[in-house]
């Protein structure tokens, strides 16, 4: 099993920055790779960004440019760090991890951005 605790959601004015955090615990070892997904109200879930080894990236159109999802091994972390914020990021951001026994899910966290 692998566990996912995120944190750094809340409101931002547009244009501004946010950190989003996930704690990772658990079969470490099994996690192939790691994503950040997002869903909007009375939308489908949406990948945002992924990270896999060895540190290969892939980002949504939307995003690209504006985020960046990194990890930190010491702290068993993946992070994303959100820029130039837009009303329409508003969305509870989870992390996922996709591991072989599955695919694990956080409990989610709130991202506002006001215009």
């Amino acid at each position: 099993q692998v566990q996912l605790v995120e944190s750094g959601g809340g409101l931002v004015q547009a244009g501004g920055s946010l950190r989003l955090s996930c704690a990772v615990s658990g079969s470490i070892f099994s996690i192939k790779f790691m994503g950040w997904y997002r869903q909007a109200p009375e939308k489908q879930r949406e990948l945002v960004a992924t990270i896999s080894r060895p540190d290969s990236t892939k980002y949504a159109d939307s995003v690209k440019g504006r985020f960046t999802i990194s990890r930190d091994n010491a702290k068993n972390t993946v992070d994303l760090q959100m820029n130039s914020l837009k009303p329409e990021d508003t969305a509870v951001y989870y992390c996922s991890a996709s591991a072989l026994m599955g695919v694990f899910w956080g409990q989610g966290t709130q991202v506002t951005v006001s215009s």
